[in-house]
């Protein structure tokens, strides 16, 4: 019996054996974007926390930055320094760390989400070679979930989600940061 045909039969027995049963009726009444008030400053700030970010809360994202020699995002504000030279991967290696901004921050899951096509975010290489990741979110920017994130994502192609700084465990289940991305990520949320 040929594939298509062998998979016809099979749904067929299948159906033959239901058929004196109810249908089953599935609630589709999950929480869908938009269901929920704004995104939770403290929570957010906690679930990050919780995955060993750094985290600094202000009105002054400049001097929250400070003067460090990392490198920016171009499309970043001036005001936050940086060095904004293209750099090559190798180059990358070599600098201390990077600042960039992001899409949408999520509250329940202390996800932050870049959009590597926005200037103000980089290139993906620019956020996963340097060592030391500085995310500056805009308070208006966190939502309270996934499915808000998702539907404030539509049409964004290239993302990054970061949870945390970049970590896994080995075979004994020991903690090793650092092995595909940053191994510190400090997020400096903007209050005003």
């Amino acid at each position: 019996m040929t594939e298509p045909g062998a998979r016809a039969a099979i749904l067929a027995r299948v159906r033959s054996a239901l058929r004196d049963r109810p249908s089953a009726t599935v609630a589709r009444d999950y929480r869908r974007a938009g269901t929920r008030g704004r995104g939770d400053l403290d929570r957010f700030a906690e679930m990050l926390r919780d995955y060993r970010a750094l985290v600094r809360i202000t009105d002054d994202v400049p001097a929250a930055i400070g003067d460090r020699g990392f490198i920016a995002a171009p499309g970043c504000p001036p005001e936050w320094g940086g060095d904004r030279r293209p750099r090559t991967v190798t180059e990358l290696d070599r600098v201390d760390g990077v600042i960039t901004a992001c899409a949408v921050a999520i509250a329940d899951t202390g996800t932050i989400v870049l959009d590597h096509d926005a200037p103000d975010q980089g290139a993906r290489a620019l956020t996963l070679v340097p060592d030391h990741h500085i995310v500056v979110v805009r308070a208006d920017q966190i939502v309270p979930g996934v499915p808000d994130a998702v539907a404030a994502l539509a049409g964004v192609r290239t993302q990054t989600w970061i949870s945390g700084p970049s970590a896994t465990s080995d075979i004994e289940l020991e903690r090793v940061e650092g092995v595909h991305g940053p191994r510190t990520l400090e997020v400096i949320i903007d209050i005003r």
